[in-house]
């Protein structure tokens, strides 16, 4: 598919200066994810946004002619349109406009693999798009599959507005369906099983970090967004412990509120986890930034009770010597190197036995079956034959309502 020229627009006001820059390189990133083209940046200083155009009657006239001089085919804008705006501003420069929000809810349209996954991503594409349906009708039949438009389809859009209604309740009541599937699935996985989450702004290296820990083939690239479907799969400590890690979505500065509410069940997952680890690229230049994003989306998702291990990640891009951690408990290290596992396991063992509770255990000669099950089920850090007493000494830390945590304060009280 041809890749579709684009011209982003972007004003940098009071309000917005202090991280402008980052901004607008990240809506650069976005649209080359969804497969643009960035021929023209525009860029405005003002104290406020213009109400009616965002930019002014001067500028619009500028942005027209820099639409026929490049031949763009899209205008993506840095700031959430009404539906007013929006339509004034096509209807004067005569291409399809779209705006972060569509932009992103696009990307995620493309990223989408499970069934909820799609339906997240459709459920927040109609919401957004119901109030901006008048007068996109000739945009959205010329722009014919291209940025802004993946997902719901051309066709849904332009019927009326009961009928995306319907489809609304619909969808919602299938994502009731598949959450309380999800609730089910998670109760047997549970099982008490350590779970880790990996959570971290968009493009910091989760899934990388998820490949070297588990060896799974995950979707790794240098792109924003590239993990949408949480995936969760075992990983084993050299002592034998199995937990289970899952791998979320990427957080980003200003994401929209439509996608925090569909995502709420994929993010929904890392709320049941016994401990996250805040993985951040730590050869970003908005590396502050990106830690404080995080932060504020976990603290507003009810995260911030869950013990947290942050993995400084891409080491290799940086001068470790001249490193300063600003979130503890953490490990640096780079995905890439071959020390990156060794390292990384032992730093989240540290975290196991902070926030596991210690055991101490006797077991008799004929229970080898518990003995193996302790290695798997648990974090097994001493095992000891006494020939006097003909047991063996078992210790280690498990999570506080398994078996051998109960039959240690059994043993205390006889």
């Amino acid at each position: 598919m041809e890749q579709e020229k684009v011209i982003l627009v972007g004003v940098e006001t009071e309000e917005t200066w202090k991280n402008f820059g980052e901004s607008m390189q990240e809506l650069k990133g976005l649209t080359k994810t969804a497969k643009g083209e960035v021929c023209f940046s525009l860029i405005q200083k003002r104290p406020q946004v213009d109400r009616q155009t965002i930019i002014g009657k001067g500028k619009l006239t500028e942005l027209k002619n820099l639409v026929a001089s490049y031949e763009a085919d899209l205008v993506i804008f840095n700031h959430e349109l009404t539906p007013r705006q929006s339509q004034t501003i096509a209807d004067f420069i005569e291409v399809p406009v779209i705006d972060r929000v569509q932009l992103i809810l696009d990307i995620f349209a493309l990223r989408a693999r499970s069934k909820e996954g799609k339906l997240q991503v459709e459920l927040a594409q109609l919401e957004y798009l119901l109030p901006r349906l008048v007068g996109q009708g000739k945009y959205l039949s010329r722009l014919g599959g291209g940025i802004g438009t993946r997902g719901p389809g051309e066709t849904k859009l332009e019927t009326d507005r009961r009928h995306i209604r319907n489809k609304i309740t619909a969808i919602k009541r299938e994502l009731k369906e598949v959450a309380a599937h999800r609730e089910r699935t998670r109760q047997r996985r549970k099982n008490n099983r350590f779970q880790i989450g990996l959570i971290g702004y968009t493009n910091a290296g989760k899934s990388t970090i998820m490949n070297v820990l588990t060896a799974a083939k995950t979707y790794e690239q240098d792109e924003l967004f590239a993990t949408l479907d949480p995936l969760t799969k075992r990983f084993k400590l050299p002592e034998g412990f199995e937990v289970t890690l899952t791998d979320t979505v990427g957080f980003i500065q200003d994401l929209p509120t439509q996608l925090i509410d569909a995502f709420h069940s994929t993010l929904e997952e890392s709320r049941e986890m016994d401990l996250l680890l805040h993985v951040v690229d730590a050869s970003s230049p908005d590396r502050s930034q990106q830690e404080q994003t995080v932060l504020a989306l976990m603290k507003e998702l009810d995260f911030d009770k869950t013990p947290i291990l942050t993995v400084y990640n891409k080491a290799d891009k940086i001068d470790t010597a001249h490193f300063v951690p600003t979130l503890f408990p953490n490990v640096l290290i780079s995905a890439k190197s071959s020390r990156s596992k060794e390292e990384l396991t032992a730093a989240i063992r540290l975290q196991l036995m902070e926030n596991l509770e210690p055991y101490t255990v006797y077991l008799a000669q004929n229970e080898g079956k518990l003995l193996a099950q302790l290695k798997s089920d648990t974090l097994l850090v001493h095992e000891e034959f006494l020939p006097a007493s003909e047991n063996y000494l078992v210790k280690g830390f498990a999570l506080p309502e398994t078996a051998i945590i109960r039959r240690m304060e059994d043993e205390l009280d006889k």
